[in-house]
């Protein structure tokens, strides 16, 4: 690991060590994580395993899972593990179904599972674009269909969608991931409205995060952007517990980051120049380091 990145690691650890004893025990609660076998997926697990809650563990490729299964033991969980492919309205109604029969209850869901394709937007496949859509927005929908006559029997329960800062803002080359976050961020309040104050629903809105979703031919879908600035799995995962505990409805990671896009939109011209400056500086940037 780079001397960067170590300290990184070590003060996002720290952070979020000084944030359990304010999320409080989760002991005997049951939490759900999509997206589980890696990045921020992953992360969230070992928080709420840290907090004493049963973890789901819900993605694609079971080997990860089970390595992930593993951290949650070491770190005070118990986790189920559970291989599914959210973007199957069949198989997330399984998996779900799997929750409830080894502990009767679902108290958190988590929809974090999501598939980046980049291109500029005249470059789009339909394919790409349908591939994202099936887990990014229908795979949060099938899971919180599945999830819903589970939660609202009970209170003191919460579904936390995690979208994007790129659902507040479209920017290229994300044109099509950012068109299902925003449709995320849509379906996310709509179901707010529905459910009123019988269940809590929060929204995660990350920028730019180290996960292997970012990392995957860097150079050919984010050469512009500088690694340097992505945010730890860890910062997202504490904004999620967060969510959780307090009932924050909306929250950015960082922090007042969804603000500024939303005053952004009230000047789109000064918006579109900024993007545009900060493109044209992590250019700059990255030549720098490449000399």
């Amino acid at each position: 690991m780079a001397p960067g990145n170590h300290a990184r690691a070590k003060s996002s650890g720290m952070l979020v060590d000084a944030l359990i004893p304010s999320l409080g025990s989760f002991r005997k609660r049951v939490v759900v994580v999509t997206g589980a076998s890696s990045g921020i997926g992953r992360e969230t697990a070992l928080l709420f395993a840290r907090l004493g809650a049963r973890v789901g563990l819900v993605a694609r490729r079971r080997a990860l899972l089970e390595a992930v299964a593993a951290d949650v033991r070491a770190a005070g969980g118990q986790p189920l593990v559970v291989p599914t492919d959210v973007g199957e309205a069949r198989a997330a109604r399984a998996a779900l179904a799997r929750v409830r029969r080894a502990w009767g209850r679902v108290d958190v869901l988590v929809n974090n599972a999501g598939v980046l394709k980049l291109a500029p937007v005249a470059q789009i496949k339909a394919a790409d674009l349908d591939a994202m859509l099936r887990v990014n927005l229908y795979g949060a929908l099938f899971m919180t269909q599945a999830a819903l006559p589970l939660m609202l029997r009970r209170r003191s329960r919460s579904i936390v969608n995690v979208a994007s800062l790129a659902g507040r803002r479209g920017i290229t080359p994300l044109g099509g991931y950012c068109a299902t976050k925003f449709a995320l961020v849509g379906l996310t309040e709509a179901l707010r409205t529905e459910v009123g104050n019988r269940l809590h629903v929060g929204l995660v809105l990350p920028g730019v995060v180290d996960t292997p979703m970012v990392k995957v031919d860097r150079i050919d879908t984010l050469p512009d952007w500088p690694a340097e600035l992505n945010m730890p799995a860890e910062w997202v995962a504490a904004a999620i517990a967060l969510t959780v505990r307090f009932g924050l409805r909306e929250v950015s990671v960082p922090p007042g980051a969804a603000l500024l896009e939303e005053l952004g939109a009230l000047m789109p011209a000064a918006s579109d120049a900024l993007i545009g400056w900060m493109t044209a500086a992590g250019r700059l940037l990255a030549r720098v380091r490449g000399t």
